[in-house]
């Protein structure tokens, strides 16, 4: 698993770290929460998005999905408490295949059960070529200015990794591709080249 260069702070900052940390009490052994969205993109990328929800795609062990999706779904005690909830995401298409072998673990340390695992930032992107929404563009131009994904590695990997388990993506998925990469190399050329945007 990829050591977690981006965010060297362990600690989790309010109003998640008090959530995450009664959520870790209940915790008898070692679980894995796989984030993803808005809260990966602001806490471990560093994106100034306003979000109250931890969107995981999965929980590992399999069988304490249910128990900790009650104890932190929207409308239960704890989301009442600290206005944070849990949520699992279920909409998402397809994601790339070999997504877990490049988790990184967020806050390494500040929990004693959790462990909250954030995706690649080219496999964070691809879960959200589904939707495409004004907010995911703004997330892609951020991670592009920040140099931290390119439109070749986005490319590859969607073809070896998501392409041949969407239905149809030439209808959809490969148009939404297409007009990630030119975004990513206009903020990149963007960066490089500064003045010309003048």
């Amino acid at each position: 698993m990829p050591i977690n260069l981006l965010m060297p702070d362990s600690s989790i900052p309010a109003p998640w770290g008090p959530f995450l940390k009664e959520l870790d009490a209940v915790a008898a052994e070692q679980v894995d929460f796989h984030c993803i969205g808005g809260f990966v993109l602001t806490r471990q990328y560093g994106f100034m998005l306003e979000t109250s929800d931890v969107d995981v795609l999965a929980i590992r062990p399999t069988p304490l999905l249910d128990q900790f999706l009650a104890l932190g779904a929207k409308g239960s005690p704890l989301h009442r408490k600290h206005r944070i909830y849990l949520q699992l995401v279920t909409v998402i298409e397809a994601y790339p295949e070999e997504y877990e072998d490049r988790l990184s673990e967020m806050f390494p340390g500040a929990l004693k059960h959790l462990r909250l695992l954030a995706p690649d930032p080219h496999d964070l992107v691809l879960m959200k070529v589904g939707r495409n929404s004004e907010r995911d563009r703004e997330g892609i131009k951020f991670l592009a200015r920040k140099g931290l994904i390119t439109s070749t590695e986005l490319r590859t990997r969607y073809e070896k990794e998501m392409r041949p388990y969407i239905a149809l993506p030439e209808t959809r998925n490969d148009p939404v591709i297409s007009l990630w990469q030119e975004m990513i190399d206009e903020e990149v050329a963007a960066q490089q080249h500064p003045d010309a945007a003048l």
